[in-house]
């Protein structure tokens, strides 16, 4: 996995407040996701995580998905679009939401970062190529979640007496850059 560069964006200043290790827990479960997936990421791609408030994610949303609300987690794919100017590919974009992330973990009573981990890792399967718009996807989708946070040595937000809320995300949306 060497080869998969992991850019953090830290958009707004209470991911650092709240998660003093947030841009390594990013990274340990953007890489758990993909293992799980099976997929090495060859030399030159590039992931993207963006850690905004709520107000981008709603933005984010209503512009991409017609949905005019904030959500905990999108992904956006990667397109063949060539290197960009550092001569890496975009493997895709990850953007998550401050304070529904935040509510979530509080209203399931689980441990933010547990949540936190949960959502990056839901968000890199979308990328990978998992989604959970049927029922048998959604299992599949769900067991990978497992893994990788169980390589984490996360809990099962499926299978716990406070189980997390389930990642609102619909599936992917079209490949946009993130800013």
């Amino acid at each position: 996995m060497s080869g998969l560069a992991i850019e953090v964006a830290l958009v707004d200043p209470r991911w650092g407040e709240g998660f003093s290790y947030i841009e390594a827990l990013c990274r340990r479960a953007a890489l758990a996701a993909f293992a799980v997936a099976g997929l090495v990421p060859a030399a030159g791609l590039e992931l993207s995580i963006l850690l905004a408030a709520d107000t981008e994610l709603r933005r984010l949303n209503r512009e991409f998905r017609g949905i005019d609300k904030a959500t905990n987690v999108l992904a956006f794919p990667g397109e063949d679009v060539g290197e960009d100017a550092s001569g890496r590919r975009l493997l895709g974009d990850v953007a998550l939401g401050y304070e529904t992330v935040c509510r979530e973990a509080r209203e399931g009573e689980i441990s933010a970062s547990d949540h936190f981990a949960h959502l990056v890792i839901h968000g890199c399967l979308h990328l990978a190529g998992y989604d959970h718009h049927e029922d048998v996807d959604a299992v599949r989708m769900e067991a990978a979640e497992v893994d990788a946070l169980a390589r984490l040595g996360r809990p099962d937000p499926y299978n716990s007496e406070a189980a997390a809320p389930a990642p609102q995300m619909a599936g992917p949306v079209p490949r946009q850059t993130v800013r």
